[in-house]
């Protein structure tokens, strides 16, 4: 397989030198776009456009027709698998993902197994496969999964919580069973991931977004051990091209040098860690990718300029290994221009940087 024309993405996670610091957003198909909520208006639902592999890749593309975008990332909901693993998900106007059947008895506890990727989330990898196509080898393209921990907390509170009240009573006085839903739930996720990589993704991500609330202890045990098995299980390569892998536990800047021990190629940043002082502490044993905070992009053009250029310098030298992204998904009520303001600011200021290193 040959690198697609702009590889710098992959460049810079795998540590080969790169000509401008790549930039791609988390949520960058998303309803900010006044042309994905045309697109969502014509599928009739989220869950309709995420099950329409047609679909899926017309929104994947559009923020790259838009902005200068160094990478592409399927577009998909991170809750895909355990609907695969049959909890009912749907999505409840103003109230976002619900599960008709949480996890609340041992029976569908121990019941629970593994989906064939192939088989109950087909439409996915017709997705990825038509994705790839489209993009006619100009950019790689991302895919990605919700972490263990992550998909457990929708699967058992049924939804989206603010205390993850029902979860944690499980983790503490039950472990045995948060275990048995994170192993089974770590195996659908190797899976899957590779199922991407074997459609025609060339990196994947783990979305952490709930790690975050996990005490030192609890992230260790309930979250970072089983995206650890899920890195050493991934497929490394794939038709003589490394598959870089990027995990992101928001809120887990604590913890980098931990995540750095998972064998991941990179690691995701939220905006509460100052990117200079995490590449200090994991040196460079991982990529960086981040950090921006997506709120920024509310301020003028001007300010996000100046606050794009604060991540780069803090980053500090070095042609490589640097991912520039926000630290956590675009909000939907973004005004486009600031996109293009922030990317065309990334790439100019980081070929600047790399001018003055030389």
């Amino acid at each position: 397989m040959t690198r697609p024309r702009n590889d710098n993405f992959l460049r810079a996670l795998l540590k080969e030198p790169t000509d401008h610091t790549p930039v791609w957003l988390m949520r960058q198909a998303g309803r900010y776009l006044p042309e994905y909520c045309e697109t969502r208006k014509r599928a009739g639902s989220f869950l309709n456009l995420c099950k329409s592999p047609a679909m899926a890749c017309e929104v994947t593309l559009q923020p790259l027709a838009r902005y200068d975008l160094d990478a592409a990332i399927l577009f998909s909901d991170i809750l895909t698998v355990p609907d695969a693993m049959g909890l009912g998900l749907y999505f409840a106007e103003g109230e976002g993902p619900k599960f008709e059947r949480p996890l609340n008895e041992e029976w569908a506890i121990r019941d629970l197994t593994a989906p064939d990727p192939f088989d109950h989330l087909r439409y996915v990898m017709d997705g990825v496969s038509e994705i790839r196509r489209a993009l006619d080898n100009s950019v790689p393209l991302i895919g990605f999964t919700g972490s263990p921990w992550t998909l457990a907390c929708y699967m058992v509170e049924g939804g989206s919580s603010d205390d993850y009240r029902k979860v944690k009573t499980m983790m503490y006085d039950r472990p045995d069973l948060m275990h048995r839903i994170l192993s089974v739930t770590t195996d659908a996720v190797v899976a899957y991931l590779n199922a991407q990589i074997d459609s025609g993704a060339q990196a994947v991500m783990i979305f952490d977004s709930w790690g975050g609330a996990l005490s030192a202890a609890a992230y260790q045990e309930f979250s970072l051990a089983y995206m650890k098995k899920i890195v050493a299980g991934l497929k490394k390569e794939k038709d003589g091209e490394k598959i870089p892998s990027i995990v992101f536990t928001k809120g887990g800047g604590l913890w980098i040098e931990s995540i750095a021990d998972t064998g991941c190629t990179g690691i995701g940043l939220d905006w509460t860690i100052d990117i200079g002082e995490a590449r200090r502490r994991v040196g460079d044993r991982v990529a960086l990718q981040g950090n921006l905070d997506p709120n920024v992009l509310f301020a003028s053009p001007e300010t996000v300029a100046v606050e794009a250029k604060k991540v780069l310098d803090s980053y500090g030298p070095g042609n490589t290994g640097h991912v520039f992204n926000l630290g956590h998904g675009i909000s939907q009520f973004t005004p486009p221009d600031r996109v293009t303001a922030l990317v065309d600011t990334v790439h100019a200021y980081s070929r600047e940087l790399r001018k003055k290193s030389a």
